[in-house]
């Protein structure tokens, strides 16, 4: 949880939306609230209140209260008593410790929704980035990777891009896995055996799509302009460079899922709790980015 209640809460302020349901610990959220001076109001429901933002607290439960926030918020997206879920940030190892058996939101988020093709991605800022593998070791890559993988990672941002953003024909990079996207297989054969064929296929079947690649040059040429997004074979890869430039503008954005869900780009940052200084702008930045894909789904609803 850490800064979630606060960043919510500043974003919130600032952004004063008018059908905002909070879904979380009310104690936090008033700590949080104290010098932010929201109306917050308790409700068992997901109507909003006029003049306050309603508070729906999960009470005890046998799992960590997060952990229950986030089951019902997305049960409310599921049958469609919500339009989309944004959440804060959680402390993955602290929940462990406690008995969730999942790395983070999204592969909990593909169980709750009963698939297992959930993609994490981040847009917002220059770059615009999704993830072949996601917390897993370094030493574990390579042997995660597969070109059906691949494929399905590229496919569901590609649709995801037309689909929820807008964009006409995305043109998507694809990462090598080794340094130099393997030197024509002197520095790794990944890109020979399993990323290139992969590519292969996607533009066999009419998708604009560009690699393997360095990842450098990748993230070059989505700098410049010429890639709308890029596919990087693990999350340092990825992750590195979007936050060296887009941190605290960028949105974790899970691809895949039957419902809308936009998060914060950082962690629960403890430190920072009760100093009144966290920074909400990845906060409204995933409030706006979900608000825009409800927007787009909603017009092609009624174009159809």
């Amino acid at each position: 949880m850490g800064i979630g209640p606060e960043v919510t809460l500043r974003a919130l302020a600032a952004l004063a939306p008018s059908e905002v349901v909070l879904i979380g610990r009310r104690s936090a959220l008033d700590a949080a609230n104290a010098t932010i001076g929201l109306p917050l109001q308790a409700t068992s429901t997901l109507a909003p209140i006029p003049g306050a933002l309603a508070v729906i607290d999960p009470g005890d439960h046998d799992e960590p209260t997060e952990v229950a926030a986030i089951r019902l918020a997305a049960q409310h997206c599921l049958d469609g008593t919500a339009s989309a879920m944004v959440t804060g940030p959680i402390h993955k190892k602290q929940l462990v410790d406690r008995g969730f058996r999942f790395s983070g939101h999204t592969d909990f988020l593909g169980h709750l929704c009963g698939v297992d093709h959930e993609v994490m991605a981040f847009v917002g800022g220059q770059f615009t980035v999704a993830l072949a593998t996601t917390h897993i070791p370094l030493m574990a890559v390579g042997a995660a990777l597969s070109a059906h993988r691949i494929r399905r990672v590229v496919t569901t941002l590609y649709s995801a891009l037309v689909a929820d953003i807008g964009l006409l024909a995305p043109r998507v990079g694809v990462c090598g896995l080794n340094p130099h996207a393997g030197e024509g297989g002197m520095l790794g054969t990944e890109e020979i055996e399993i990323i290139g064929p992969a590519c292969d296929h996607l533009r066999a079947q009419g998708l604009p799509v560009h690699g393997p690649m360095s990842a450098e040059t990748a993230f070059m040429l989505m700098a410049r302009g010429d890639l709308d997004a890029v596919v990087a074979m693990y999350h340092d890869q990825g992750l590195v460079p979007l936050k060296a430039v887009d941190f605290g503008r960028s949105v974790n954005w899970t691809l895949g899922l039957p419902i809308v869900r936009t998060s914060v780009d950082h962690g629960t940052a403890d430190g920072l709790v009760g100093t009144a200084t966290a920074d909400a702008t990845s906060m409204a930045a995933a409030l706006a980015l979900a608000r825009r894909i409800i927007a787009n789904r909603s017009g092609r609803l009624r174009r159809s």
